[in-house]
């Protein structure tokens, strides 16, 4: 059985507000952790109402707290939008509050705009050094880190595991040459999956984290009872795409019946490209999605996107993920 995790974005709708959001990302962990899934990572965002997870790391404590044996992580921290420094010194110190549970995500994006970015005080070439960034904050978490003259207190001899993210081949390079597991980000951005993969697997360097090459491929998957009530919680997320396309940033939406009388002809086939990697429908419909996706990229893990608008139908997808996949 291919191991199953989640992303979560932790996301607020037009009827809930940041701190029900943030509880719920604490119950999907919950539950995910009965369920068996491997990790639950939470993703950087900035300057999105619908979001409340810019704070990853204090978000990532929450979600761990509340659960006792899942990995909790960033997927990602945006390194561009931080100093190396200040970020081993945040997940050093989750590392001791929660032992050998934490798992770091690394992107190079910087998950907002060139506005908000200014108000994050970094520089939009802050991007250029990451490779060098990724390296320093590795560099923290070794044992000889206690050594340097400037430590990252307390983040010395936590060896907490990297990864790197991307969506294109700059990431997958990278994460060869460097021997990290590699997250590939189809769930959003499909067009160069297969091909990151190849690159990434042709050029893996064993390093002391990881002897051999370890891919994830995140997907958006939504279960539901049939196939026709999964299409309709789908629209949720359709419309959020949508709305990015027009500039908007408002909260997630219910669902409709509809979607063609809320998209425009363009706007369909630009979403429908982000999301092309998506498997929606009944336990079987996602049974076999999640087969030949497996089949196709031959990936070691699966992390999984299910936006979904309902608290109790988002945690009845992901049990009946679980389920598809148990009876592969």
């Amino acid at each position: 059985m291919i191991p199953l995790s989640i992303l979560e974005l932790v996301r607020v709708s037009d009827v809930t507000t940041p701190r029900i959001a943030l509880d719920q990302a604490r119950d999907l962990a919950v539950h995910a952790e009965k369920l068996g899934y491997q990790r639950i990572w939470i993703a950087e965002h900035h300057n999105f109402p619908s979001i409340a997870s810019a704070a990853t790391s204090l978000v990532i404590s929450h979600l761990a707290q509340a659960t006792h044996t899942i990995r909790v992580g960033a997927g990602g921290i945006m390194l561009p939008n931080h100093a190396p420094y200040i970020i081993a010194e945040q997940f050093g110190t989750l590392a001791h509050l929660y032992p050998n549970r934490i798992d770091l995500g690394l992107g190079r994006a910087p998950g907002t705009d060139q506005l908000t970015l200014r108000a994050l005080r970094r520089s939009p070439q802050a991007s250029d050094t990451f490779p060098q960034d990724v390296v320093e904050l590795q560099s923290y978490f070794t044992d000889e880190a206690s050594e340097q003259r400037t430590v990252a207190v307390p983040a010395a001899g936590t060896h907490i595991p990297l990864w790197i993210l991307g969506s294109s081949h700059f990431g997958a390079m990278l994460a060869a040459e460097l021997g990290l597991p590699y997250s590939f980000a189809s769930h959003f951005a499909p067009d160069q999956l297969l091909s990151a993969l190849e690159i990434y697997r042709r050029n893996f360097r064993p390093s002391k984290q990881l002897q051999k090459s370890y891919a994830m491929v995140g997907v958006n998957i939504i279960a539901a009872d049939t196939d026709e009530e999964a299409r309709r919680l789908a629209t949720t997320q359709q419309m959020s795409f949508t709305n990015i396309f027009r500039g908007a940033r408002g909260y997630s939406l219910a669902p409709i019946d509809n979607i063609d009388t809320y998209w425009s002809p363009l706007e369909k086939a630009q979403v429908q490209r982000m999301l092309a990697r998506s498997i929606v429908g009944s336990v079987e419909t996602v049974k076999k999605g999640i087969a030949d996706l497996v089949a196709e990229t031959n990936a070691d893990e699966l992390i999984v996107v299910s936006d979904v608008y309902d608290q109790e139908a988002r945690l009845k997808s992901f049990d009946l993920i679980m389920q598809a996949v148990k009876s592969n």
